[in-house]
């Protein structure tokens, strides 16, 4: 998909490079967070298959240091068939008319702390955006742990200023949620909102990313997520110009 210095970014091909995702992925999700390993010590699940995997990898080694998928969708009609769905209502994206993709399973390598690999990533997203005319991008951003005390000024943050417009808010279907925008208002800390926000969060609500009224608590994943939406007309033009010239 595009090189950038030592990493490249590429779609997976074939059983090994799918192991190679799903393993780092264990690493990320199950090893990093104490979990009882999986046997095949891969993070696997029925919604594999039917996505194109992307591996950002050093271009010397080979070694991968960042992977997510996605699942391309015509419109808003075929949003049932999203990982999200399982979680949250989205019948008003129903009539979200364009093309749309969703990101899952997004991680970085935990010695990879070099913030390029996270600009490579977003660049090989922006790549596929603009080649497939996607005009929505979804996902889940997930808060490691499901304890929600431990980020109320990012809850609290999220509230105030970058709930889902109306039109598309996602509904409450999960059994177990924190609806954090019931909270009274109240001061938040808006350096430590940032700080204990996901990365990939906080990438975007800086291109005028939206998110959920509330988050899920997923006890299978150790996490809690909220539903995030990115309308690709509303990214602010200095924005789309600098992911498109890591793109490029």
């Amino acid at each position: 998909m595009l090189r950038k210095g030592r990493l490249t970014a590429r779609f997976a091909e074939g059983e090994a490079d799918l192991h190679a995702a799903q393993s780092l992925r264990h690493a990320c999700f199950v090893d990093a967070r104490g979990g009882a390993p999986r046997p095949s010590r891969l993070d696997r699940d029925a919604y594999d298959p039917i996505c194109e995997h992307v591996l950002v990898e050093e271009a010397r080694s080979g070694r991968l240091l960042c992977t997510f998928r996605l699942l391309p969708l015509s419109g808003g009609a075929e949003i049932g068939r999203s990982y999200a769905a399982q979680f949250y209502e989205l019948d008003a994206l129903r009539d979200f008319d364009g093309p749309m993709v969703e990101m899952g399973r997004f991680c970085i390598h935990p010695e990879a702390a070099d913030a390029d690999v996270l600009r490579v990533a977003w660049g090989a997203m922006t790549a596929y955006v603009d080649a497939h005319g996607v005009e929505l991008l979804f996902g889940c951003s997930s808060f490691q742990g499901t304890h929600a005390d431990r980020y109320l000024d990012s809850f609290d943050m999220l509230a105030e200023r970058h709930l889902a417009p109306r039109r598309w808010l996602p509904r409450v279907k999960a059994p177990d949620v924190f609806r954090f925008a019931e909270r009274l208002a109240r001061p938040f800390d808006r350096k430590a909102a940032l700080r204990r926000m996901p990365p990939l969060l906080r990438t975007y609500l800086t291109m005028g990313g939206w998110v959920s009224d509330h988050a899920v608590v997923d006890a299978e994943m150790d996490t809690l997520h909220v539903f995030t939406g990115l309308e690709i007309a509303a990214i602010p033009p200095s924005r789309a110009r600098a992911l498109r010239a890591v793109a490029g």
